[in-house]
């Protein structure tokens, strides 16, 4: 029990004996009971319900966050309207996402908050023949030529996050919600665990460079080991994690706190202590050797799709893959691209903020560069950066993904609040921690209806844009369907922002476009460097 539910608990059973003793001698106490008494019922409610984890675990003073958040959506629409400074514009896409995860109604009234004539407002060019778009066909196929299990995505999945990061019953509540909305749970970099296998939806087992759960004890990578557990049916892909877009070249972070002795059995790590991945991976140590790794856990995986995620650094050491795929002929089956602004639970602000190419530009980058080897048809690219809205995924789309996913989304459809304390083990919502008093509190069951709800909606929407831009597939979405007021006189579409290149000219050295010269002469698939 947490000190808050406690002292609740103390507190309530001292007034009831208190008030009954007194009342015998002075009936006139009796008249307390109108104060006391609808505060103790209030926290008994509180203590009992399953909806709002907050309350279960501050009752009757957790109230007070509910009373402020029913304000605050007239205060940011004023703020909004009247272009003043100090409130973010991403509330209201957390708002959003509270709405779709609890079916609430999430239409507006009055038109558009955004100023439309500010610069960097965009839109879609809609169709004057809209069509009907069926949001249960929108599903992507993984898996090339090499692959013999391939998998049918959604269009939106849950980006990873690890059992250790997030608590048990996050992880359970995640995982229920894909299987009851039939899409994918990334396990993140933390392992295999008995808590994402339990619900029985769809995983993307994540290996990152500290091989966390098929690791041998020196750290390096077990083949034997990954091979016992690739062949579980729940995992449907593989992705090797390069890097991530919170803490690009940094290795995962895990505090003490939250390292207790089952995470540290399923880690294979010591319990109590940091747990801090390297920051590159021991398996290979060039671009050739990733394509190699690639197609080895394909092979140990039973033919099951495989991929890598990063987010773009040094441009040349991508096209260094490229290369390496053009002259190996071994090609992922996916690679998911992660952009700088991208979130973790712990992260040193210099790395979170000031490193990593932007999800838009990366994405543009990867998509063009695969273009440019002739690769881009026979694989996957996964985008992976703050997308909240249907129309964040539709644009991201646009720049050349063929799926999302999501992750701060997710977490706040699970009721995240953002009290940025993932770090500290006194996540306020049993999200981000591992301490059992707080994430008990946490229902599996309902957390999961709501990310299940979220995705619905999201599916939803998703196919109601796609239908008005006359399309009835993500297949045709292209970048001359967004458009960003560049300033107060320009508008320009995606098509212009992010011009593209032609298939195959970068095998060509006489049509290789000239800003693409310098890092495409440098690049090697032999090495990094």
């Amino acid at each position: 029990m947490t000190l808050v539910r406690n002292l609740f608990l103390i507190l309530s059973v001292l007034s009831v004996v208190a008030l009954v003793t007194l009342g015998l001698q002075w009936p006139a106490v009796h008249w307390a009971w109108l104060g006391v008494g609808p505060l103790l019922l209030l926290g008994a409610h509180d203590l009992w319900q399953k909806k709002h984890t907050i309350l279960r675990i501050y009752p009757v003073i957790g109230h007070f966050r509910y009373m402020f958040e029913s304000v605050r959506k007239e205060i940011q629409q004023y703020f909004v309207e009247n272009d003043l400074d100090g409130m973010p514009i991403s509330r209201e896409f957390r708002s959003l996402v509270y709405q779709r995860a609890k079916k609430a109604d999430d239409t507006r009234s009055f038109g558009t908050l955004f100023n439309v004539y500010q610069d960097g407002y965009e839109w879609l060019n809609h169709s004057v023949a809209p069509v009907a778009c069926d949001p249960e066909g929108l599903r992507v196929r993984f898996g090339g030529r090499a692959c013999r299990q391939p998998y049918s995505a959604s269009p939106l999945n849950i980006s990873a996050m690890s059992y250790g990061a997030l608590s048990r019953n996050a992880i359970l509540a995640l995982n229920r919600g894909a299987r009851v909305g039939g899409f994918a749970h990334n396990t993140g970099e933390g392992g295999l665990s008995c808590w994402h296998l339990e619900p029985g939806g769809d995983l993307i087992w994540q290996i990152g460079t500290g091989y966390f759960g098929c690791r041998d004890k020196s750290g390096r990578f077990d083949a034997a080991m990954f091979a016992d557990k690739a062949a579980t049916p729940a995992v449907k892909m593989i992705e090797i994690k390069l890097s991530q877009g919170a803490k690009p070249g940094h290795g995962g972070v895990l505090p003490a706190a939250k390292v207790t002795r089952e995470i540290a059995e399923i880690r294979h790590v010591p319990a109590g202590e940091d747990v801090i991945s390297p920051p590159g991976h021991s398996a290979f140590d060039s671009p050739r050797g990733l394509l190699a790794f690639v197609a080895q856990l394909r092979e140990l995986s039973g033919g099951k799709p495989v991929g890598f995620k990063l987010c773009i650094g040094d441009r040349r050491e991508f096209l260094s893959i490229c290369k390496a795929m053009h002259e190996t002929g071994i090609v992922p089956d996916f690679i998911t691209v992660d952009g700088g602004e991208g979130g973790t639970g712990a992260a040193p602000v210099e790395l979170t903020n000031s490193v990593g190419m932007p999800l838009r530009d990366a994405l543009n980058f990867v998509h063009n560069a695969l273009r440019g080897v002739g690769v881009r048809d026979e694989l996957r690219i996964v985008a992976a950066g703050k997308a909240f809205s249907a129309f964040h995924m539709l644009r991201l789309n646009a720049l050349g993904a063929d799926t999302v996913n999501s992750a701060r989304g997710m977490m706040l459809a699970l009721g995240c609040i953002q009290s940025r304390s993932c770090n500290t083990d006194k996540c306020p919502t049993g999200i981000t921690t591992q301490n059992p008093a707080r994430y008990r509190q946490l229902d599996v069951t309902d957390k999961g209806v709501r990310v299940a709800n979220y995705h619905h909606s999201m599916m939803v929407t998703l196919a109601e844009l796609l239908g008005t831009l006359g399309l009835q597939g993500l297949a045709g979405v292209q970048a001359r369907h967004v458009n960003r007021r560049v300033d107060q006189g320009q508008v320009m579409s995606y098509e212009q922002l992010y011009p593209g290149i032609e298939p195959g000219c970068l095998l060509n050295d006489d049509a290789v476009p000239q800003p693409w010269w310098p890092d495409w002469q440098q690049a090697s698939a032999a090495s990094w460097r």
